[in-house]
């Protein structure tokens, strides 16, 4: 397929061209040789589609070799992430289109990336805008602007003017890039990096859009200023019931909790309504290792109106299996949640409902539920406890955790780039 007149005035431009099913970049070059000033670029680097089993394995294979020398990368869970890029498994695909690419240099993977097309993101928000995620790549410009080339030209030839990301697929999965906290693990479902992948997003020409911040506490909402708190705690006492999720009527609990998780988020930035088939995917995956005292629900007057799910953080646990449960990391990691249980855990969603978000019942609601998890977590041996994530101009959601003693250790951004 003939290529597009590429306008490059630097390596970190977009370059427009078409891929097929494997383009190299030598032919990119005898197109844009004419251009005064332009150095050859990207001489050795080919781009090829995900299209094979084989080459998906690669695709979810390649953060082993780039991460291997760094103490506190862990990991992923292979099944999952087969799951996830799994378009018969994963829900998000019945609402979205995806392709992905491997960079090579001489037959090794050097890098990856993914495109997505969110038709729930385009109906809630109609701005055009494409999304890119699941990327990663060697300290290489070159091999960033080739990979970014390819994800932009299929989202403007769909149509797409703009492109936000990382999404791992969508803004309810992982989201983000790490900026801040390289010094320490990452809790589970939640992404890792290395400092100079945020040089190779601006060398491709994306600018910040959005952080994302995760915050850590050790030493119990017993430590927080809680006076305004307990004030308003004393009107609504015979008010608010605060009760564990009750697994013989899961089906119930999870419609009670997708219901105030949709409402709950609707307002903010980035929002795409999680259906009935994403949420219980992803309800019934956190229920394999959560009990029933980490997700706690709140009800006002019999309503419910605010819940919060916790889970260990099973990338302590399963830090060890290289992202291997079979044929016997299923056994080490059950045991070890059983018998060694980890020490540290995530608060992974929460929400209470718009109606009381402006009111004082929301931090009184918050801490109720909070208050009820953290007592479970410490009760078997946590002593470490992320919430995450929060938006940086959430100011309400950040005053709340920095109330219950939240310091903010992790920092992960999004960014964007106009393709016109």
């Amino acid at each position: 397929m003939p290529l597009l007149p590429p306008a490059v005035s630097d390596p970190g431009s977009r370059l427009r061209f078409f891929i097929s099913s494997e383009h190299t970049i030598k032919q990119l070059r005898e197109t844009v040789m004419h251009l005064n000033n332009l150095m050859p670029i990207l001489s050795d680097i080919n781009i090829v589609p995900v299209n094979t089993a084989a080459r998906l394995s690669q695709f979810i294979k390649l953060p082993w070799s780039l991460y291997q020398a760094d103490p506190c990368w862990i990991p992923p869970l292979l099944f999952e992430l087969r799951q996830r890029l799994n378009s018969k498994k994963n829900p998000f695909f019945e609402h979205a289109d995806v392709a992905m690419w491997l960079a090579l240099r001489d037959d090794k993977v050097v890098g990856r990336i993914s495109a997505q097309i969110d038709h729930l993101y385009l109906k809630q928000y109609a701005d055009d805008t494409g999304h890119f995620g699941m990327f990663e790549a060697e300290n290489d410009e070159e091999v960033a602007v080739a990979l970014f080339a390819v994800a932009e030209q299929w989202l403007e030839k769909r149509g797409m003017k703009r492109v936000c990301g990382p999404f791992n697929l969508s803004i309810n999965q992982e989201a983000g890039l790490l900026v801040e906290g390289f010094d320490s693990p990452p809790s589970i479902m939640m992404g890792h990096g290395q400092p100079f992948m945020e040089h190779l997003l601006l060398s491709a020409g994306y600018k910040k859009v959005k952080d994302l911040i995760a915050y850590k506490y050790t030493e119990g909402l017993d430590k927080g200023s809680f006076k305004e708190i307990k004030t308003v705690a004393v009107k609504y006492a015979q008010r608010i019931k605060i009760r564990p999720f009750n697994r013989k009527e899961s089906n119930r609990e999870f419609e009670i909790m997708h219901d105030i998780f949709n409402d709950a988020w609707s307002n903010n930035w980035g929002y795409v309504p999680c259906t009935d088939a994403e949420f219980k995917e992803i309800a019934s995956m956190l229920l394999l290792f959560s009990n029933d005292d980490l997700i706690q629900i709140a009800e006002l007057d019999g309503q419910p109106v605010a819940f919060v799910v916790a889970i260990p953080n099973i990338n302590e646990a399963a830090r060890d299996l290289n992202g291997r449960l079979f044929p016997f990391g299923w056994l080490k990691l059950l045991w070890r949640l059983k018998v060694n249980f980890p020490k540290s855990a995530r608060m992974i969603l929460m929400g209470v409902k718009k109606l009381h978000a402006d009111t004082g019942l929301r931090p009184l609601l918050g801490f109720k539920i909070l208050e009820k998890v953290q007592k479970a977590l410490f009760k078997s041996g946590i002593r470490e406890i992320e919430l995450s994530w929060v938006l940086e101009d959430n100011l309400g959601a950040r005053s709340t955790v920095k109330i219950f003693g939240g310091v903010e250790y992790k920092r992960y951004r999004l960014y964007d780039k106009n393709l016109l």
